[in-house]
């Protein structure tokens, strides 16, 4: 008998545990599971029991994933029984034909995952009538909006400008709002400036052979920096698109049904052409475009101690910003200061317009004529697809007054020797003297000063000394203090620009690259990521150094593309000058 009550315990704990247990579903279904590559498919995962947590959804391999998840909860209590059910439901797109394999989607239920059954699918060429009709307003939102990218030419040269213009089109069919971008372009290979766009006005043009409507969402001019083929990367959104039933409410308006789409422009591949080797100057350093080119100064004559401004200067169209002027040659006996560099450009479609000047301060320290020899300045003019050298007439600069250059002596109280009738008079023949008061300099206290002073400056100076010793000695200390000087000296400039966006990662962009000009000696023509980490690494810098170097120099150009406040830019100058530390210590 006790026997028997305990198995009877056992059935009424137990079993109805099981039968829970075994209750719990957790499935996958499919609208269909043979569909035309232009058709799209409702895949369905449903849980029949409250609580479950921690849905993860399979690997939609083969397929592009143009709505969803949504989610929908159906609960009801009939004659005693309760029913609940919760669905996660989306719309798919097959990227390719053959035979795809969706492995099961995993929840959690009471400490445990379950996983539903694998979904098998069979994509088939193009289908002409797709019949369900979710998968038909999924098509209709697809078919009336696209998502375009236009490169102005595909086959440019290295250097040479040319633009990317993202285009949203949409036909009258349809309605949208809340567009999401992804993620955004960052042209590897390329040096980039976007166009602002203010106003976002409705326009029409033709897309595929028909007329649609458009917007232009982005511009940006890129300028490649090395041969080859180079992907420019798309761009996507997120559009909830509103279409049309083909049903009227109660007051005759149509009824509309909104999902949620999936757009992308698709990428853009553009084949570099190098810059040919016949016939390129031996002073070419990299200006590809349409120039003019000049050296002027602001003063012919000058005075003694007087100082004339010289400018060098280039105008006109194309990679303004990446390649460098030639330098001004002096005489010795002027003196001349670093040049100060203006830039004064903007960005069009057919690259940066605009005006690279350098600006010396001349000293004239002796009179005379002193010639400053003609410059020459080479650029590429890809319309032609040749090589142009422009030179400079030379300048000739008067010194009017001071002393000639070739003076070997100089005494600034020589009197002139007077003559008079015939003879040298040079001797003074009467004197006027005057007692002087007597003073008694070996009973001074200053003489008892200056005995003392050189008792107390030796021990300073060899306390100084020491201190000097001590600081040469410290490699570490002197390559962090050299650092510091030069984190401070590129990005000062930046630092003035801390609230307008748009020059103050121009700056931050030419700091980091004056930087690496002075440091490894690296031509603004190999200015790509690519060559700049090779570099890196070739004088010893760590992994973690070329990494953040060359991640500061992806964000000036992503940056340019996100809305960014004054906190955000401190914050990026600070990384910057931490870059900088890191590898001007590092360097080798």
């Amino acid at each position: 008998m006790m026997q028997f009550k305990r198995f009877l315990s056992f059935i009424l704990i137990f079993i109805p545990a099981l039968l829970i247990a075994q209750e719990f579903q957790f499935t996958a279904k499919a609208s269909k599971n043979t569909l035309g590559i232009n058709q799209r498919v409702k895949v369905e995962f449903s849980v029949n029991q409250n609580g479950a947590d921690n849905f993860r959804a399979p690997d939609f391999h083969g397929f592009r994933v143009v709505a969803g998840p949504s989610t929908s909860v159906s609960q009801s209590w009939i004659n005693g029984k309760t029913s609940y059910n919760m669905s996660y439901v989306y719309f798919l797109e097959p990227t390719a034909k053959g035979t795809f394999t969706l492995s099961g989607a995993s929840i959690a239920f009471q400490g445990k995952e379950y996983k539903t059954n694998a979904l098998k699918f069979e994509v088939t060429s193009k289908v002409e009538d797709p019949n369900d009709p979710q998968i038909a307003i999924a098509n209709t939102a697809q078919e009336n909006i696209f998502l375009a990218a236009f490169v102005s030419k595909e086959n440019p040269y290295v250097g040479e400008s040319i633009y990317v213009e993202y285009r949203l089109y949409f036909s009258n069919k349809i309605e949208f709002n809340n567009p999401q971008f992804g993620d955004m372009p960052k042209y590897e290979g390329f040096w980039n400036q976007e166009i602002p766009i203010t106003n976002y006005d409705r326009q029409v043009g033709d897309y595929k052979g028909e007329k649609l409507n458009y917007f232009t969402l982005k511009k940006t001019v890129l300028i490649p920096q090395k041969s080859g083929k180079l992907k420019i990367d798309p761009i996507d959104m997120d559009v909830v698109v509103g279409v049309p039933t083909g049903k009227y409410d109660f007051f005759g308006y149509p009824l509309i049904q909104r999902v949620n789409q999936h757009y992308t422009s698709g990428g853009r591949t553009v084949n570099i052409k190098p810059l040919p080797d016949n016939g390129k100057p031996a002073d070419f350093t990299g200006a590809v475009g349409d120039y003019k080119f000049s050296v002027q100064t602001n003063k012919n004559t000058l005075g003694a101690n007087e100082s004339a401004d010289v400018s060098v200067r280039v105008e006109g169209i194309g990679n303004t910003k990446l390649f460098e002027l030639p330098k001004l040659q002096v005489p010795a006996e002027l003196e001349v200061y670093a040049p100060e560099r203006k830039e004064n450009s903007t960005t069009t479609l057919n690259g940066l317009s605009g005006s690279l000047s350098d600006h010396y301060s001349i000293v004239a320290n002796y009179k005379g004529k002193y010639v400053i020899p003609g410059l020459s300045f080479s650029y590429f003019n890809p319309k032609d697809g040749k090589y142009h050298t422009l030179t400079s007439d030379e300048l000739v600069i008067e010194v009017t007054e001071g002393s000639l250059a070739n003076t070997t002596q100089n005494f600034p109280n020589q009197q002139k020797v007077q003559t008079k009738g015939g003879d040298f008079q040079y001797i003074a023949s009467t004197t006027q003297l005057e007692p002087s008061k007597m003073y008694d300099f070996y009973g001074s206290s200053l003489r008892f000063g200056l005995t003392a002073l050189p008792f107390a400056i030796v021990p300073l100076f060899i306390l100084v000394g020491r201190k000097r010793r001590d600081r040469m000695a410290d490699v570490l200390g002197n390559k962090k203090r050299e650092a510091d000087r030069l984190a401070k000296k590129y990005l000062s400039e930046a630092r003035k620009h801390i609230g307008n966006k748009e020059q103050f990662y121009e700056a931050l962009e030419k700091a980091l690259h004056n930087f690496l000009k002075a440091k490894i000696n690296i031509e603004t023509i190999d200015m790509s990521e690519i060559k700049i980490a090779q570099l890196l690494r070739d004088r010893n810098v760590s992994e973690t150094g070329v990494d953040a170097f060359i991640q500061v120099l992806k964000d000036c150009n992503f940056a340019r593309f996100t809305p960014m406040v004054r906190g955000s830019m401190e914050a990026e100058l600070d990384k910057a000058a931490q870059v900088i530390q890191q590898v001007n210590t590092e360097l080798k």
